[in-house]
Formats: C-alpha cells, structure tokens, sequence
C-alpha cells in the first residue's frame, strides 16, 4: 500500500475536504498548496499524479494528533 493509497483512505474516513487536510497539515507546521494536495489524490496513470512522500504523510499524521487531542503541554 502507497503513501496516497493511505492519504485517500484517511480522507474518506476522516470525511475530509482538501482545505481540512491543509489545516491539520498546518497544525505540524508544514505548508502545501490545494493543487499539491490534488496531485496526490489523482489516478496514478493521470498526467498530473505526484506521489505523496513520506514527509506529507508524517507530518499528516502528526497535524492529525495535535487537531484531535489538542497541542501538547
């Protein structure tokens, strides 16, 4: 399973918009664009696919503890 296998998993069952993984993205400090976002979420065999490295998905999932827990103290 590929990095954008997870991502796309992660947003159907986190019922996540684009501008809702770009906020929890932000959350760990780190900053992509929509289209970035798009690009990863497309067909591999689309001319636009980028494939989504392992430091989206880190920082991802760190966002994603800090927007479900809250900051640590």
């Amino acid at each position: 399973m590929s990095n954008n296998d997870i991502m796309k998993k992660l947003r159907v069952a986190l019922e996540f918009t684009d501008d809702d993984i770009i906020k929890v993205l932000e959350l760990a400090n780190f900053r992509i664009t929509k289209t970035e976002i798009g690009a990863i979420f497309r067909k591999e065999d689309h001319p636009n696919f980028k494939p989504c490295g392992d430091q989206i998905l880190r920082n991802f999932l760190n966002g994603l503890i800090i927007y479900k827990r809250g900051p640590k103290t």
